[in-house]
């Protein structure tokens, strides 16, 4: 049992995809999907535009996004998007507490611009969804070294490609800030030795 396989349907049975799904688009998911990745996410999901069109299965590992769309009448499946995350551009989320979903929006290589509505069984699942969202949407941030040399944090790579390595900041002598120093006092004179 490969790594897609062994963690897709934990990940299935978490968001309370149906057995009977699971083993329709499974075979579909799997063309798309390396073996060596790691589901993170399976979920039914919705398009805002095309409620009416069919169920969306939205299954998203740490390197790829896949889309499936089963039809209403007749059960068929079809590849709605396949790309990996680096090829997203202007990916967004919007989790909203009262209607206990989460929106996921993202422009594909081909410019254009999906949107997909996520239901959250319960509210805690929809704050996991945000901090999923989170981790591998927003861009990693590189920490600068001051030694010319010294590894850099992050430079290893993620899961987008490898990182956006800062070249070191080379180490400058700064001189201290001047001291603000209270003037001398003077000695008090009394009224007696003033005469």
């Amino acid at each position: 049992m490969d790594v897609f396989f062994r963690t897709f349907l934990p990940a299935a049975a978490e968001t309370g995809v149906a057995g009977p799904t699971v083993s329709r688009h499974l075979p579909l998911l799997r063309n798309c999907v390396p073996a060596g990745e790691v589901t993170v996410l399976v979920t039914r999901c919705i398009r805002p535009a095309e409620s009416a069109q069919g169920g969306y299965l939205l299954l998203l590992t740490t390197r790829r996004l896949v889309v499936t769309q089963q039809s209403r009448l007749l059960h068929r499946l079809r590849l709605h998007l396949n790309t990996e995350l680096r090829h997203l551009s202007n990916v967004s989320w919007n989790p909203d507490p009262r209607a206990s979903m989460v929106e996921l929006a993202a422009t594909a290589v081909d410019g254009v611009r999906e949107r997909f509505l996520i239901r959250a069984g319960r509210p805690s699942q929809l704050w996991q969804l945000d901090a999923l969202f989170g981790q591998l949407f927003r861009p990693k941030r590189v920490a600068r070294s001051r030694v010319a040399g010294a590894p850099v944090a992050g430079a290893s790579g993620g899961p987008h490609g490898p990182a956006h390595v800062s070249r070191p900041v080379p180490a400058v002598e700064v001189a201290p800030p001047p001291r603000h120093t209270a003037p001398a006092r003077m000695p008090r004179l009394s009224p007696a030795a003033a005469l």
